[in-house]
């Protein structure tokens, strides 16, 4: 259905339509273009400490990402079970085992208590896991010095999934360029957006050099095709890298707007017992990609699912949280550590529409829903 309010809708206002068209006027559709190498350039100076990779999704940035980390058939790979399935997708890919972890409950990313059972736990069965994947869920940065601290304690490798979090930080530091190897996503729906698209990021050039390798079919530099071993077509067109330059360009603003419609809901939500949300850490600084609330009915008298109903019927998109991953039935053999903590944020939550679009009377009509369900509950 048309909704008037949607969850996370890309805004065109800069040189999306000017960059697109040099583009398509260049000829230079494909994986390689003035684009792509702007992109990248531009995505470096933010970077200041990594280096970027401009790919086809952030799905082929995980994949590549854990071949890079030399994960294989019959490793095991520690990843949040509270996120969407594409963090944990690509090691089946590799033939290799996810160990799922459940989440905190202040930023809802992975419990750096349980990381820590979890690895204590794989060691004494004589299995050392070969990387952790963390992810920065709905741009909240995850509680990096505990987990990089962890990870560097037993010696494994970080992959920070960094897909929902472009231009989230942590102690002033980028989220996705914290850790060994961080990706990121520039799908439709995501803050800065480039119709499809990923990014793989490393502070290590030979990483940088071995990504831009595989993800061009792993081609040699010679006059002829010829391979060495087996590569990808994961590079980023021109064309998205145009869309995403231009959108690149107005980040900041992107940003700061969400961050707006996240304090404004906070305000309006501020008289309601039973709705909670996200703790933003001192030492974070959220992109607010969604707002996303908790709804506790023995409170407020309805679901979430309630909401979420109503508010389908008003023309307001919402959707719940993620399911956990270790709650899936196509991963219901795989280990689980912890407890009910993020099964409990399935149950109780729900994303609210966050477009960067969305005007304060936007949010009230969106918030007067809210009180209407409450009001029937007395």
């Amino acid at each position: 259905m048309s909704f008037n309010f949607k969850l996370s809708f890309p805004t065109f206002n800069g040189n999306e339509l000017a960059y697109t068209r040099q583009a398509i006027q260049s000829g230079m559709l494909a994986t390689s273009g003035e684009f792509i190498d702007r992109f990248e350039e531009k995505f470096n100076k933010r970077l200041k400490t990594h280096q970027i990779v401009a790919l086809n999704s952030g799905t082929s940035a995980l994949h590549l990402a854990l071949v890079l980390l030399g994960v294989g058939k019959g490793d095991e790979v520690l990843c949040q079970s509270f996120t969407f399935c594409a963090s944990a997708n690509p090691v089946i890919y590799l033939g290799a085992k996810p160990i799922f972890i459940d989440s905190e409950k202040d930023t809802w990313n992975i419990s750096p208590e349980l990381l820590e059972d979890a690895i204590l736990n794989r060691l004494a069965n004589g299995k050392k896991p070969k990387a952790i994947v963390l992810v920065h869920l709905f741009g909240m940065p995850a509680k990096m010095n505990e987990i990089l601290a962890i990870a560097k304690k037993y010696q494994i490798p970080v992959l920070e999934d960094a897909a929902e979090a472009v231009g989230s930080e942590y102690n002033d530091q980028l989220c996705g360029s914290l850790a060994e190897i961080g990706i990121f996503s520039f799908n439709g729906n995501k803050i800065l957006s480039a119709g499809g698209g990923g990014a793989l990021v490393s502070n290590s050039t030979a990483v940088i050099q071995k990504a831009k390798y595989l993800s061009t079919q792993a081609r040699e530099d010679l006059p002829y095709y010829q391979h060495l071993e087996i590569g990808y077509n994961y590079k980023m067109n021109n064309l998205s890298a145009a869309i995403g330059l231009a959108q690149l360009e107005q980040l900041e603003g992107f940003i700061a707007k969400r961050r707006q419609i996240n304090s404004t809901y906070r305000e309006l939500f501020s008289n309601l017992p039973g709705v909670s949300f996200q703790n933003e850490l001192a030492e974070s600084r959220s992109n607010f990609w969604l707002t996303a609330i908790l709804i506790d009915d023995q409170i407020t008298g309805f679901s979430n699912d309630q909401l979420r109903v109503s508010f389908m019927k008003n023309g307001i998109e919402s959707r719940f949280l993620w399911k956990p991953l270790h709650l899936q039935p196509v991963y219901r053999e795989i280990q689980f550590f912890g407890g009910t903590v993020s099964q409990s944020l399935f149950q109780k939550g729900i994303c609210l529409p966050s477009s960067s679009d969305l005007t304060y009377d936007d949010q009230e009509r969106i918030v007067e829903i809210v009180y209407k369900e409450l009001a029937k509950t007395f």
